[in-house]
This record gives C-alpha cells, sequence and structure tokens, in this order.
C-alpha cells in the first residue's frame, strides 16, 4: 500500500470533474446504491428535529462523494422547496457547521472561498494563501479562478495585484496561471542544465535575482523540477530551501519556501502543514475537505511516517464532540 501511495503522490484525479473513482487516493468514495431522495429526506427530518440530528447529518455527508452530496441538494430543494445550505447554517454552529458547509460546496467553490479567506480582513495571511494555491494543479487554479468571480463577483488575479506587492505578486500571479511548458514525455536533460544554471547564477550576483526562480518554478512540471532542485542542491552543497532562506527575504522568501516545499511530494507538504497547525481548526478542515476526494490517504500515510501517530489518533486527541466526530469522518481510519 505505501508503495503504491510513494508512486502517486503527484497525481490526481481531474480537477475539472466533479466524478470521482473508486480508484482514487481520498478517503470519502462514491456511495453504493445513493439514493438522494432518500439522503434528502433523512436530513430534512434531521434538520426539523428539536435538537438537530448531527450523527445523520455527519453519516450522511461525509459519506457521499460531492457529486452525491449535490445531487442531494437539488432533491432537498425538489422536496422542501428551500435551499440545503442555509438549512444546514440555521441548524449548526462552529466549526461543525463550516465542515458541513464546506463539504456542500464544489471543489472549485471551496477552493475560491479559501482564497477569499486568506485575503479577506485587515491584512493577508499569505501563508495560506500559498498553501492553496501551491497544492493545486493548473486546471484547478483555473477552476476556481472563475468559482472566485461567480462567487464573489470578484476578479481572482485584481485581488492578488491589490493584496500583494512587488515581487511576490508577480510569483503569486505566475503560480495562479502556471503552465508546465516542457515536455513530460521525456527528460529534458539539456533544459535540467539550463535551468538549474539559471537558478544558481540569479543568487551568485551581488544583486539577487528572483525573475529566473519565478519562470523555472511555475513553468516546469514536478518530476522536472525535482531533477533541477536535486543538482542545484549537490553544486551548492545546501538544501535549496536553506539557499532560499539565505538569498531572499520577505513575502518572496516565504513564497519560493512554499512551493519548494510542495514539489517535492504535495501530500508530504500537507502532512507537515497539518502537523505544525494541528490546533487550527479552520486549516485542518480546509485539508482534509480540500483533499477527501483526491489523496488524503497520501496524506495519512505522510504524517504517520512523519510522527509516528496516526492522522485519526492525533485529531481524535486534538478535538472534542460533534467537530471531532466530522473530522475522524473525513480522516476515516486508523494508520498502524
Amino acid at each position: 500500500m505505501e508503495a503504491l501511495l510513494k508512486s502517486m503522490h503527484n497525481t490526481s484525479p481531474k480537477a475539472n470533474s466533479h466524478e470521482m473513482w473508486w480508484g482514487t487516493l481520498g478517503t470519502v468514495r462514491p456511495f453504493p446504491n445513493f439514493n438522494s431522495e432518500k439522503d434528502a429526506r433523512e436530513i430534512q427530518t434531521a434538520l426539523e428535529s428539536k435538537a438537530s440530528d448531527v450523527n445523520t447529518l455527519v453519516r450522511i455527508l461525509t459519506n457521499r462523494n460531492n457529486a452525491q452530496r449535490q445531487s442531494i441538494a437539488e432533491s432537498y430543494h425538489n422536496l422542501t422547496q428551500k435551499e440545503l445550505c442555509p438549512a444546514l447554517k440555521k441548524a449548526l454552529s462552529g466549526g461543525l457547521e463550516q465542515v458541513m458547509l464546506g463539504l456542500m460546496m464544489t471543489p472549485s467553490q471551496f477552493d475560491a472561498h479559501r482564497l477569499r479567506q486568506s485575503m479577506e480582513g485587515i491584512g493577508t495571511d499569505e501563508e495560506s494563501l500559498l498553501a492553496v494555491l501551491c497544492t493545486k494543479s493548473p486546471q484547478q487554479l483555473k477552476d476556481a479562478t472563475i468559482a472566485y468571480k461567480q462567487e464573489f463577483g470578484r476578479y481572482l488575479e485584481n485581488d492578488l495585484i491589490s493584496e500583494t506587492s512587488k515581487d511576490f505578486t508577480k510569483l503569486v500571479l505566475a503560480i495562479l496561471k502556471k503552465e508546465e511548458l516542457n515536455s513530460k514525455e521525456m527528460v529534458d536533460y539539456q533544459l535540467i542544465d539550463q535551468d538549474v544554471k539559471a537558478l544558481n547564477d540569479a543568487v551568485n550576483g551581488k544583486k539577487k535575482d528572483p525573475a529566473p526562480w519565478i519562470q523555472v518554478l511555475t513553468t516546469r512540471d514536478s518530476n522536472h523540477l525535482n531533477r533541477v532542485l536535486s543538482r542545484l542542491e549537490d553544486l551548492r552543497g545546501e538544501t535549496v530551501d536553506k539557499t532560499v532562506q539565505s538569498h531572499f527575504s520577505g513575502d518572496l522568501r516565504l513564497g519560493f519556501r512554499t512551493l519548494v516545499g510542495s514539489i517535492p511530494s504535495i501530500p508530504l507538504f500537507l502532512a507537515q502543514r497539518l502537523h505544525s497547525n494541528i490546533k487550527k481548526g479552520s486549516l485542518v478542515q480546509g485539508i482534509l475537505i480540500s483533499h477527501s476526494e483526491e489523496d488524503l490517504l497520501c496524506v495519512r500515510i505522510e504524517y504517520r511516517k512523519l510522527t509516528n501517530i496516526s492522522l485519526y489518533s492525533t485529531l481524535q486527541k486534538e478535538y472534542k464532540g460533534e467537530m471531532q466526530q466530522a473530522l475522524l469522518a473525513l480522516c476515516r481510519s486508523e494508520d498502524l
């Protein structure tokens, strides 16, 4: 199992499809013998009970994939002439409300909301912003950009420009529009040499030039970049992270560190992020919901290797009550 997960770290289902399949490395799978009308009736009963039946809501909504949840919402509307999300919002509160509402969004809507949340209010949460941008495929980012306009009536690119500055703006826009221009069909050793030289030369002069780093890191696929970064480490005799820390500063340094940290393995990057922020409920929710149908099994394996404790046990320890119930349902099971 571990070998399979390792080999598929950087693979994911097509981002523009809400249909998932049984070969996914997610923890939430399509529910067999699915009946949206039956689920909608059960949810209606649960919401109308004197004290909302949380067990039923969690059991159904964490055991249906996103396409099935959208179908339940449609059936609920046909049954009650009301929208499901406002009904959930009225019946629930706190972290559980956020989890249930997050599950009812499409993947692109959820990504859009996470990006907006990172930029709302006083100051921008650059770390959260980067964590979303750096763990999504080019297609997922395109879908999130469209959803952002639909959800908020704003242009994501404009908001990123207004919330960031200088070279950091150039970096986040390049990540948002990232296109993998190298050929994935073959190992281009000449391009690897060119990229290693470009990155090395950019930090060797008196004035550090971030442009080659932005260009290379946002226009190559992960396999190519892993080779480039490994060669760069051999050449410089230090980790790429140390190179970035030594030669860049501020938000740009954070951006490069996040990007470089996510390139070798997104599941490992997410496991590290969970480990460092396990008490931050909104961050944990974001990762579990966003990756529950994609690669959460991989994240669980990496978390277990990183901490010697399963993610499931950690969530059991750190969270209580209804929130714990929902997070454990998404995590699904122990890793022994």
